[in-house]
């Protein structure tokens, strides 16, 4: 088992948690941990860029001019894309698909990953609780202030709780996420991990369950 000491909202210690070694202290291999990423990336990539082809653009229901007798090349249509205002040929269209797949274990043991790399470079703090009276974006501010974190925090927390998300969410360099809805993008993009002990119980009954 690996210790990880706990502090208080003071950013005093008050004691130590063992972890659990089949979710935290994986051996990090980048290609799988980069495979992962780069699945998470594409599949929330959305296509803007649509370009219309000559049978979305409007008009061009008439023959411009007679097949024969004008001088002049034949065109059955104004939006021909050799046209100016035409369709355009080949070009960019909503349609594209830019999601990937990975397997479900490749994706679980690449989180397992990020967070053990996060206990090995002690960039994971543990709090007995985060508890909040009222919303307040200053109190929240003033406590993650107080904790060893780096400048960029994901603060995991293990149940939806309207005043810590709401405090947070007006916090430049912090965010907020349920235990059970992790994402690798988000823990390798942040410097440092801040959850409450019951966060950790969280993890380890989702993910080993699964």
């Amino acid at each position: 088992m690996i210790k990880v000491k706990v502090y208080n909202l003071e950013g005093k210690e008050v004691g130590e948690e063992n972890l659990n070694p089949n979710i935290f202290n994986i051996e990090v291999k980048d290609s799988v941990v980069h495979q992962a990423i780069v699945a998470s990336m594409a599949n929330k990539r959305v296509a803007i860029a649509h370009a219309k082809d000559r049978s979305e653009v409007r008009g061009g229901g008439k023959k411009p001019w007679r097949q024969k007798g004008t001088g002049r090349a034949r065109h059955g249509s104004t939006r021909s894309p050799i046209w100016i205002g035409g369709g355009v040929t080949f070009g960019p269209t909503k349609e594209r698909n830019f999601s990937k797949k990975i397997n479900k274990k490749v994706k679980r043991k690449a989180l397992f990953m990020s967070l053990s790399d996060k206990v090995a470079t002690s960039n994971l703090v543990l709090v007995d609780d985060i508890k909040l009276e009222k919303i307040k974006t200053r109190k929240m501010e003033e406590i993650i202030n107080k904790l060893p974190l780096g400048k960029k925090v994901m603060v995991i927390i293990s149940d939806s709780d309207g005043k810590i998300i709401k405090s947070i969410r007006n916090l430049e360099n912090a965010i907020v996420v349920r235990a059970d809805n992790l994402n690798i993008y988000n823990i390798i993009n942040s410097n440092s991990l801040l959850m409450p002990v019951k966060a950790v119980k969280k993890i380890e009954e989702v993910y080993l369950k699964k």
